[in-house]
């Protein structure tokens, strides 16, 4: 089957300075030179200023730079242009009917994207942290998803591969050769230096798997607000997120839900939970709901912040005890290691943002450096296991099972084997010119 040609705006929402139209397929020389009436393509790579005109009568469409990338050294690997338009939304819109007429379809999300990776300009890690720098809204979450997109865990993937290629070569000429003796055997039936060969892998695996994960940079560092009712959370919670996110009041039980919001704080990002009051009784069914849900979001906290009485928060994750109104004369007491703070005069808040600031980075991976996702990780631990499986082994068949299981677990993370459905879902983040 003949790939299509596609195309689609890629520069943002019009009207802008310019519009860039990107062109992608086997027949994207063929539409161009169409737009330039017959004229031929410019010299690869080199922005030329051409009159663009309708094919279907000879109408000016557009005075552009236009761009050629022949394939397979373009970004896509395919044959490729790029239309520098002048941006008004009539100009867009007159070329892309243009290109329609010559069979040149609009593109789906992040089919661009999908066809580098079909085409292998990009694998499955790379895909994930440009996907990642797209979304991106601070700079620590920039740098660490440009190191992805650049191929930092990419690199190190193709180097774990070489090494285990290197060990499974070495299996199977013992294998092979069992009863010469210039294999270099250890007495049983496996090469010499092969259990140290695995070790050296694991042990750069586990590097990987000890570094912060991607998913707190990626969605905030998780802080929960907790305590009784009337503690002053929701007064609180406003003050982190500067504006008035939470209803306030003196009754008790007035927040029944979960209730969250996004914001940088010395650029790390957060997302700050309020929750409902927790106590046992004088719950009616729906604050009942709301406090199940207020603890089990104590539970995937990053951090809590605890303004009840001091001790008696949950113990299952991170804590900093807040001593919360402090304003009040009939404030919440505790000892001199908890943050005292009034939300309402703004007393301690500096301390407190220097505080979930200093938790947060100590959580989240260092500035410019790689992380792995939840799809990532697994992929490495699945490979770490099935090589501390072939360290211990005595038998060159069980441990070159074991080696292909990790091969396995390598190819799947960077994308030479996977499911139809996980990639639908990652080209699907993607917008349309990517």
């Amino acid at each position: 089957m003949v790939a299509r040609t596609i195309f689609a705006l890629s520069s943002g929402q019009l009207p802008a300075a310019i519009g860039v139209v990107r062109i992608s397929g086997p027949q994207a020389g063929h539409a161009v030179q169409a737009l330039l009436a017959g004229r031929r393509l410019p010299e690869p790579r080199r922005a030329v200023l051409r009159r663009l005109v309708d094919p279907r009568d000879g109408a000016e469409l557009d005075s552009a730079l236009v761009l050629w990338f022949p394939g397979p050294d373009s970004a896509t690997g395919e044959d490729c242009a790029e239309l520098h338009l002048h941006g008004g939304r009539a100009v867009a819109s007159a070329v892309g009917s243009a290109l329609s007429a010559l069979d040149v379809v609009p593109a789906e999300p992040g089919e661009f994207t999908r066809r580098a990776f079909a085409n292998g300009r990009l694998d499955l890690a790379q895909v994930e942290g440009l996907a990642d720098v797209l979304a991106a809204e601070t700079e620590l979450q920039r740098r660490s998803a440009q190191a992805m997109a650049g191929g930092a865990l990419s690199r190190a993937a193709q180097s774990w591969r070489t090494q285990l290629l290197n060990l499974s070569a070495q299996v199977e000429a013992s294998l092979d050769f069992a009863d010469e003796a210039d294999v270099g055997g250890e007495g049983d039936g496996l090469p010499a230096g092969f259990a140290p060969g695995c070790r050296a892998l694991v042990d750069s695996l586990r590097e990987w798997l000890d570094r912060p994960r991607a998913e707190p940079l990626r969605e905030g560092f998780r802080v929960v607000l907790a305590g009784p009712p009337n503690a002053g959370k929701s007064t609180l919670f406003n003050a982190l997120v500067e504006y008035e996110a939470a209803i306030i009041s003196e009754l008790p039980g007035t927040t029944r839900d979960v209730l969250v919001s996004t914001v940088a704080l010395g650029g790390v990002p957060f997302a700050f939970i309020d929750t409902a009051g927790l106590r046992d009784e004088g719950t009616d069914p729906i604050e009942a709901i709301g406090i199940a849900r207020a603890r089990a979001e104590a539970e995937r906290a990053d951090l809590v912040l605890w303004l009840g009485p001091q001790g008696v928060g949950p113990t299952t994750r991170p804590l900093l005890e807040i001593a919360a109104q402090c304003d009040s004369t009939d404030h919440v007491t505790k000892t001199a290691d908890a943050l005292r703070l009034s939300a309402r005069t703004g007393e301690g808040l500096a301390d407190l943002r220097e505080a979930l600031i200093g938790a947060a980075r100590a959580a989240l991976p260092l500035p410019g450096a790689a992380a792995l996702n939840q799809r990532q990780a697994r992929c490495v631990a699945a490979a770490h296991d099935a090589l501390i499986a072939a360290e211990d082994q005595r038998d060159g068949l069980l441990a070159a099972e074991h080696l292909r299981l990790a091969r396995l677990a390598f190819d799947a993370l960077i994308g030479r084997t996977d499911t139809e459905a996980m990639l639908d879902a990652l080209f699907g983040r993607f917008c349309i010119g990517k």
